[in-house]
């Protein structure tokens, strides 16, 4: 049997995990990643929207979210890689939250005041102002488009809440693979086409995984950072009784449309709460469309994150394109799909899990629900500091780490996202997390 001994390993390879990899790697440890793709990012990272904002429904959620947009508005400092590249870029656009019953206005800006982002407040006129072809209608709550109060008028107009510095990163695949570049550069190692069958353990304490072609990686440090699959990678563990949070795979799409004619430049990002959409501006005259969950829509929960179709369907992208279309009326609803399929790792309140376990040396990454891709690098260092302490002999889980961002200066409480914190009544449940 082939047996390879780093100070840490890392599964999955997809943007939360080579980020996990390549702080590792800054703090002096030999790691090596596993993940049954066969490159960095070719998972549910390769299906994201990457839309860069700020909008969550805890403090701590913001302020997370607020310093990973400074990573990524420097990337290649972040990154420190050596040589010519390609990188992936963020471009600011600045997003629109329409407003929504399901999320008061003030209640967000709250959260903005004490995170420190910046943001304005639009009325209606200036909504129409800043986003020509809008209609500012107020359709609250969602509703199927095969349903005949789909088409019903307005039941007044909207306002929206508007951040500057929110966007999109145009290649989130490319962004995991500049993150696994960068620890490769620190001498991190990649396992691809490699499937994890077992988690040894030995008195409490993990020692190492064994992959399905015999081979065993023996480390003091195992990551979850499976995505879609870290359910099934606890249960290898044996840990998970003691969360208060559970995991399940849920399938969602996101399609691609053309801009409407005419169409100055990129747009900023739209989330549409009132109908249950949101879009984003993509490239070659592209729109990118999604939903948020709304309660007519029945969720694809999965048992196999392996079974998930690729494609998109027509139905959703009917669905989904035509409540863009109400809210721009010059957007087509094509008959033929376009888009791509991924699968989410969704947490029972749609926030992410980043935090030990009741197995020693072995923690969790996981629970990401679609909305943490623009907190992967800051995730990075979450991990790196909290196994840093824990591996010291930190009590997290009596005493949570806290985490000062360097940027904005934030203190983000990472108990916040313990496996073990009760489920909030005000939670948002919904991949707007």
């Amino acid at each position: 049997m082939t047996v390879v001994r780093p100070d840490a390993v890392v599964v999955g390879a997809g943007v939360i995990g080579a980020a996990i990899a390549l702080e590792l790697a800054r703090t002096g440890r030999q790691v090596v990643v596993v993940d049954k793709a066969g490159a960095a990012g070719h998972g549910s990272t390769s299906a994201s929207s990457a839309i860069i904002r700020f909008n969550y429904s805890t403090v701590d959620g913001v302020a997370t979210a607020w310093e990973a947009q400074h990573l990524w508005t420097s990337w290649p400092e972040h990154l420190r890689l050596t040589g010519r590249r390609p990188l992936a870029a963020f471009h600011r656009t600045g997003a629109v939250l329409l407003d929504s019953p399901a999320v008061a206005p003030s209640e967000v800006t709250a959260l903005f005041d004490r995170a420190g982002v910046p943001y304005e407040r639009w009325d209606t006129p200036t909504l129409r102002g800043r986003l020509p072809g809008i209609d500012p209608g107020r359709y609250w709550p969602p509703k199927p488009v095969d349903d005949d109060a789909f088409f019903v008028g307005p039941a007044g107009e909207l306002g929206a809440l508007f951040t500057p510095d929110a966007g999109f990163v145009d290649d989130p695949q490319l962004a995991a693979q500049n993150l696994a570049d960068a620890a490769g550069e620190l001498g991190t190692r990649f396992l691809f086409h490699h499937t994890v069958v077992a988690v040894d353990r030995h008195a409490n304490r993990v020692t190492g995984i064994r992959l399905a072609d015999g081979a065993r990686i023996a480390a003091p440090v195992v990551v979850n950072a499976a995505g879609p699959w870290s359910g099934g990678l606890n249960r290898l563990a044996g840990v998970g009784r003691d969360f208060t949070i559970g995991v399940r795979p849920l399938r969602e799409e996101v399609h691609q449309v053309a801009a409407p004619s005419g169409h100055a430049g990129p747009g900023p990002v739209v989330a549409d709460l009132d109908l249950g959409t949101y879009l984003r501006p993509a490239s070659g005259g592209h729109l990118l469309v999604g939903g948020t969950e709304p309660d007519c829509d029945p969720p694809e929960w999965i048992d196999d994150p392996d079974e998930a179709d690729p494609r998109p369907s027509a139905h959703r992208f009917r669905t989904q394109v035509t409540r863009a279309s109400r809210r721009f009326p010059a957007i087509g609803v094509p008959n033929r799909p376009l888009g791509v399929a991924g699968v989410y790792d969704v947490a029972d309140d749609w926030t992410p899990i980043y935090d030990r376990t009741a197995l020693d040396g072995y923690y969790v990454a996981m629970g990401t629900s679609g909305n943490q891709f623009k907190n992967a690098p800051l995730v990075g260092r979450f991990l790196a500091i909290l196994i840093d302490l824990v591996e010291a002999g930190h009590d997290h889980d009596g005493d949570p780490v806290r985490y000062r961002c360097e940027h904005t200066g934030n203190v983000v409480d990472l108990g916040s996202f313990s496996r073990r914190r009760p489920v909030r009544a005000g939670s948002a449940r919904t991949v707007m997390g």
